[in-house]
C-alpha cells in the first residue's frame, strides 16, 4: 500500500510483512553504525516473530509496517507498526481507553501499534537512517502513521516503549505522552558480582548471599549459560516446556510458538543467553535473554520444578553475572516486579505515546495521563528511598 507518492518528494508506503523488506536497508535504520545494537528491532527478531506464526494476523497482528523512501527508492526510515484487533502482548495497558470507547458507543479496535510484539523493552521506535534527510524522513514518517490510522479506520496510534527523545519529538507532534515504570539494575564499573554487593547494606547483602546459596548449594542445582553456536534443538525444546507450563498458569495462553526460538536462533544466536538450571542431569528452568550493544534483557521465565530462590538466581544473579562479565551497562528483566528492588535493581521511567482520532477521548485521556505521570513520578521517589545501596 503507497500512502504518498509524489516525484522527486519522498515516498510512504506500508508493507504487511518484515519478509517483503530486505534485512539489510531495515537495519541500516533500526541499528546504524554509533548506536548500542538492539537485537528487538533487528529485522531477523521481527521477521522471527511473524515467521513463526506468533504476531501475524491469524493472532490479531496484522503487520502495516511504515516505510519512508526517497526518490530512488532508497529506505530512509522504518516504523514496526501492526493493525490490532486485541491489546495483548503490549505491557502498556489501554483496556480502560477501549472500554469508554466502545461504552460511548465508538469502536476501538482496530488500533494501529507501533511496538516490539510480546516485548516491553526500550528502543527507537521511528528508525531514521542518519543522513541529511533523517528530519525530513522522521516527519514523514510520522504522518505516515496518521495517514495509515486514517485509511484503516483505526481509532488510535500508540507508540510503546520508545527512547526519551523520541517520546519528548512525539508529544511535540501532539501525541499524549505516558509513562511508566520498570527496575534495571546498572552496572556501576563493577569487577566482578562480589563488587556489586559490596555496593550494597550490610542486610540486604547478607539476605542475597543467603538466597544464592539455597537456591544452588542447597539444592544441588547447577547452572549453564548458553549462548551462540551452543544453543541447540534440545536446549529449546527444554526451554518451551518451562515457557508453556509457566505461561499457561500466569497468562493464560502464551504468544510465542515453538518455532520462533528455532528461528530466532538460527538467525541471531550470537545475541541469545539461556540461563539453564538442571538438577539431577535434568534441565528444570531457564530464563532466556538477548544481549544488546550496551543492555542485557531478560524476556522469558519458566520452570518444571518450584524451588526457593531459583527465579531470583536464575533471572537476576545470574544476568548480573553475566552483565558484570561481558562490561554492559545494564540488565533490563522485563515489566512489572518490586521485588527486583531488593535485589539490586532501580526503578526507572518508561515511556509511551498515543493519538486518538475521536477528539472526546483524546480529552479524556490526556486528563487521565497528567494524573497518572505525576503518579509514577512519586512511585519511582519512593522507590529510590527503598533501594538497597550504601547510603553515602
Amino acid at each position: 500500500m503507497i500512502l504518498s507518492d509524489q516525484p522527486d518528494t519522498l515516498r510512504v508506503r506500508i508493507a504487511s510483512t518484515l519478509a517483503a523488506i530486505p534485512p539489510a536497508p531495515w537495519d541500516a535504520c533500526a541499528n546504524p553504525p554509533g548506536l548500542a545494537f538492539n537485537p528487538f528491532i533487528a529485522h531477523a527478531f521481527l521477521h522471527a516473530c511473524e515467521a513463526s506464526g506468533s504476531a501475524c494476523a491469524r493472532t490479531g497482528w496484522q503487520g502495516a509496517h511504515v516505510l519512508v523512501e526517497d526518490a530512488g527508492g532508497a529506505l530512509l526510515a522504518c516504523a514496526p507498526a501492526y493493525l490490532k484487533s486485541h491489546s495483548q502482548g503490549e505491557y502498556v495497558f489501554d483496556h480502560g481507553f477501549a472500554d469508554a470507547l466502545q461504552r460511548a458507543g465508538g469502536r476501538y479496535y482496530p488500533k494501529l501499534q507501533v511496538s516490539v510484539p510480546f516485548t516491553p523493552a526500550t528502543g527507537r521506535r521511528l528508525l531514521v537512517r542518519p543522513g541529511p534527510q533523517a528530519e525530513a524522513a522522521r516527519g514523514a514518517l510520522i504522518a505516515g502513521l496518521r495517514a495509515l490510522r486514517e485509511k484503516a479506520g483505526a481509532s488510535s496510534v500508540h507508540i510503546t516503549f520508545p527512547e526519551k527523545p523520541e517520546w519528548e519529538a512525539l508529544a511535540q507532534a501532539g501525541f499524549l505522552p505516558r509513562t511508566g515504570e520498570q527496575f534495571h539494575f546498572f552496572n556501576e564499573g563493577y569487577g566482578c558480582f562480589e563488587d556489586f554487593l559490596a555496593a550494597l547494606a550490610s542486610r540486604k547483602r547478607k539476605a542475597i548471599r543467603r538466597e544464592r546459596r539455597e537456591a544452588l548449594a542447597q539444592t544441588g542445582i547447577t547452572i549453564e549459560h548458553v549462548t551462540g553456536a551452543n544453543l541447540t534443538e534440545a536446549h529449546w525444546d527444554a526451554f518451551f516446556a518451562f515457557y508453556m507450563d509457566t505461561g499457561s498458569r500466569k497468562w493464560g495462553q502464551p504468544y510465542l510458538t515453538r518455532a520462533f526460538f528455532s528461528q530466532v536462533s538460527a538467525s541471531m544466536a550470537e545475541h541469545i543467553l539461556l540461563i539453564m538450571a538442571k538438577r539431577d542431569g535434568r534441565y528444570i528452568a531457564g530464563a532466556l535473554n538477548f544481549i544488546g550493544g550496551d543492555a542485557l534483557y531478560g524476556r522469558n521465565w519458566g520452570a518444571v520444578e518450584e524451588h526457593p530462590f531459583l527465579h531470583f538466581e536464575v533471572c537476576y544473579y545470574q544476568a548480573i553475572d553475566f552483565a558484570i562479565a561481558r562490561g554492559l551497562q545494564r540488565v533490563e528483566a522485563g515489566a512489572q516486579g518490586e521485588h527486583k528492588l531488593a535485589r539490586g535493581y532501580r526503578a526507572v521511567q518508561t515511556y509511551s505515546a498515543h493519538e486518538f482520532a475521536n477528539p472526546g477521548l483524546t480529552r479524556a485521556v490526556a486528563e487521565y495521563l497528567e494524573r497518572e505521570r505525576a503518579a509514577i513520578s512519586a512511585d519511582i521517589a519512593a522507590y529510590a528511598e527503598l533501594a538497597p545501596f550504601k547510603r553515602l
